[in-house]
Formats: C-alpha cells, structure tokens, sequence
C-alpha cells in the first residue's frame, strides 16, 4: 500500500467560493496529461464527488469526519490513493467551519489528519491588501495547518491582482498559486444547495472542459504540483477496533451469493462507493436496476434503493406501473429491502411536486409533499429502539440528511417508526425509519465505512430470503 502519496487539500473560506469548479478543473487539466488523480471529497455529499469521478475518470471517495473514525478515514485515503500520482481533495464549507467550538469535523481538521498541504482559496471582491490579513489570520489562528498556497477568485484586473498578491506573499509567506478572474459564463447552474448532477447535464463534458480551460489560463499548474510533492507520511492508523464483517456461511449445496439489487438509474443515484463495495465484500452478488424502464424487478434477494431526485423524474417513475406494481408484490412477499432519503419517497403512496401528485410503489402509507426550503439538512444521530430487520435495539447511526420532501403518515395503517433520532430532523424530529415487514425506510444515509454492521445485516438477511425460498441456482 502507498505509504505517503503526493496529496494536497482545495479550501475557502465560505461555500461557494469555487472550490468544486477549481478541482474540477485541475483533476481534469492533470488527467489529460496523463496523470493519475485520486479524487476526493471532504463531507457527506453526492453530487460534488459524481463531477470529479468525471473529471478524473477515477471514483471519487468520500472522508467524513462525523461519520467515520480517523482509523476509517486514513485506511480508506491510503487504500483509495493507492496507485494514484497524487491525491486531489475537495474540502466544503469554510475552512475551519465545524461542528463545535474546536471546529471538530472541520476541512482543516481533516486537512491536519491527513498531513496535507492546504490550498486556500480567497474571494478579493472589493479587496486587496486586508487579502493579507486574511490569510495571515487563518495562519494565526490554527499553526499546525499545513498552508502552502492561495488562490486569487474573482479578481477584477491585473492592478488589483498584482496588490493582493504581492501583499500575501510579503506579509504570509505563501505564494498565490492562481488567479482566477470573475467568471461570467459559469456553465455549472445549481440546484439545492449545490450544483445540478453531472447526470443531468446533457452536456457535462463540455461543463468540464470548461473548467479544465479556466484553470489552465488562471492557476500554476507546476507550482501546485511540487506542492503536493512535499506532504509528509501520512500518520500511523490507530488500532481499529471495528469487526470485519461476516461472510453468510454457505450451505452445503452451494447455495449462491444472495442476489442484491441496487436502483440506479437517472432517478436514484446517491451511492456511496464503500456501501456497494461492502455489499459485495460481505458476500453479495450486485444486479443494477432501472426503476425508470425496466418492466419489473428480476430475481433477487434482497433491493437496495438509494436517494436522489425522484421528484426531477416523477412522471416517468410514476408511468412505469408494471415496475411499481411488481416492486410492492415483492415487498408483501417478505423481499428485504432498505432505502434512503429518494428510496423512501418511491416507497411511499404519493410524491407531491408543484401541486401534482404522482403515484409510486404505495407500500408505505405516506405521502411526501415536496416543499421549497429544505426540511432536514446536515449531520443526523439514530438510535434504534424499536425491532426491525437490520439493527439491533440500542444501535447508534451516525449519519447525514438532506431532503426537501415533508412526509405525511395515514393514520391507523399497518407502519411504525423505529429509530429516536438524537441529531437531525428525520420524519419529524423525534423519529425516523419506517419499517414494514423486511423493508426499512429512513431520511438518513450512512457510510458503511463508518457503519461497517449495515452490509453485514442486509446481506445476511438477504441470504435468509434466500434459503426460505429455496433458490440455489439461476
């Protein structure tokens, strides 16, 4: 395994001050040479790291702090950066922006973890030399952070451009790296929060190119490079304490992996790599599926639908009633099924877009209304408490929501909540996790990295379906 790879972390000091489009830019400038990027993703997110698998034509990685232990996040960063000529990392939000007063889960925590070099990006609207002071305090305020350069954004001219500069490197000893002039043809329009899914965008590699082009003409390509040459050895992992999860035994006659099957289509898309790696690390057999054009579910063991944007493809999820229909038959057959955030909206009676109401599988007794403010955002705690499938009474998630839907219960049906949610919003602040028969429906998504008991429980309960249905061969 690589023991220290060439890495270097992009920051800022607020959101959007084009982080996402910069790393874009410079996985994609580095690539075209050649080069082998590994890239990155501070954070909880989905779509940021969806462009920069694009852009590096490698799979992006997610390290989250709040959702995994150090010993998680410096295993995963090795074994993914293996091979790589660098590691590209995308921090999010502000730099020292975290969860506490210490900045716990912060960029620049994960910035000090992993011993990287830290690019600073500075927005000079209406500035110049104060730029210094900026930048000398973000030295100030936390020594151990490795700093190695910083980024002009949306400069105005080269006057402007040329004080800044020489201010920071007089005053901060760090050289500016990049300037970047205001952007007035930002071909990555947003949504959410964030930037509209590279699935989306008909027209995503010329988005790229665009950024590829930006960062050619704006930033020091050699001098970031050499940057990223001097990070230090990554820290020894502590000792992991975490259970390699369990292999279902197979049974004298051979039985075959449990087939499990995953949504993935235009609709549902918010896949952590690690949980599908861990699904078949753990014994299972992956069969894609597509909710929107398939005419029904094959045979399987056991589905597992992720989130996404099922209100942008609703008509067409709602059009497909041979899927829908077959999908409830199998969950009233005991099929085990998990789903998250979008999974749970398609489970549910309805999903309200705009005043139109679309039907969906109808095998939970809910209806989701889709409203314009977000109704839970950010870092999310469960504790089961009730009986269900996947996880033990007394057993802790930690998470990460994000959803705009409203959730609206019928009375009196046959469905009840299983986790008390400690952080977060889940169904209503109090509960999350609709469970009915072998399927489980929760607001929050988890990292099986951090909860490595999650693949272990579906797929042992898939290889049960299996055995009580007698399936040994296809």
């Amino acid at each position: 395994m690589q023991a220290s790879p060439p890495r270097m972390i992009i920051t800022a000091l607020r959101g959007g001050s084009g982080k996402t489009i910069l790393s874009l830019g410079l996985a994609a400038a580095w690539t075209e040479e050649g080069r082998r990027i590994a890239p990155f993703k501070k954070g909880p997110d989905f779509i940021d790291p969806g462009w920069l698998s694009l852009a590096a034509g490698r799979e992006c990685h997610n390290l989250d702090p709040f959702m995994m232990e150090e010993s998680q996040i410096l295993s995963s960063f090795s074994r993914h950066a293996t091979g790589a000529d660098m590691a590209l990392i995308e921090g999010n939000r502000g730099l020292f922006d975290g969860l506490d007063l210490e900045g716990g889960c912060s960029s620049a925590e994960l910035a000090r973890l992993l011993r990287s070099p830290t690019v600073l990006i500075v927005d000079v609207t209406m500035t110049t030399r104060t730029i210094a002071a900026v930048v000398m305090g973000c030295q100030a305020f936390d020594p151990d952070l490795d700093l190695r350069g910083v980024i002009l954004n949306r400069v105005g001219g080269p006057r402007q451009e040329s004080v800044a500069r020489n201010a920071v490197e007089h005053y901060c000893g760090v050289p500016v790296v990049g300037s970047v002039r205001k952007l007035r043809d930002n071909r990555f329009p947003e949504r959410h929060m964030g930037l509209i899914p590279h699935q989306e965008r008909s027209r995503a590699l010329e988005a790229i190119g665009w950024a590829r082009g930006v960062v050619r003409e704006s930033l020091d390509l050699d001098a970031l490079w050499a940057l990223s040459l001097n990070a230090g050895p990554l820290p020894p992992a502590p000792s992991e304490d975490t259970e390699v999860p369990a292999v279902p035994e197979a049974r004298e006659d051979d039985a075959p992996a449990p087939r499990i099957g995953v949504i993935r289509d235009s609709a549902f898309w918010f896949y952590y790599p690690e949980n599908l790696s861990a699904l078949r690390e753990t014994g299972a057999e992956i069969v894609e599926i597509d909710a929107l054009n398939d005419p029904g579910l094959p045979e399987l063991d056991g589905l597992y639908i992720g989130g996404g944007f099922p209100e942008t493809q609703a008509e067409h999820l709602a059009d497909n009633h041979a899927f829908r229909r077959d999908l409830r038959e199998r969950i009233e057959a005991d099929l085990p099924v998990y789903a998250e955030c979008g999974g749970l909206m398609f489970l549910g009676r309805t999903l309200v877009v705009g005043g139109t109401s679309f039907p969906m599988v109808g095998a939970l007794p809910v209806d989701f209304v889709l409203e314009k403010r977000p109704q839970g955002h950010g870092y999310s705690i469960l504790e089961a408490v009730e009986e269900n499938p996947y996880f033990d009474r007394g057993t802790v998630l930690r998470g990460h929501e994000f959803h705009y839907s409203r959730p609206v219960l019928q009375p009196g049906k046959d469905v009840r909540t299983v986790f008390r949610v400690r952080r977060g919003r889940g169904f209503d602040g109090s509960a999350d996790g609709l469970c009915r028969k072998n399927m489980l429906g929760l607001y929050t998504h988890i990292h099986a990295t951090g909860t490595p008991v999650w693949a272990e429980a579906l797929v042992r309960k898939a290889a049960e379906y299996r055995d009580e249905n007698g399936r040994t061969f296809f």
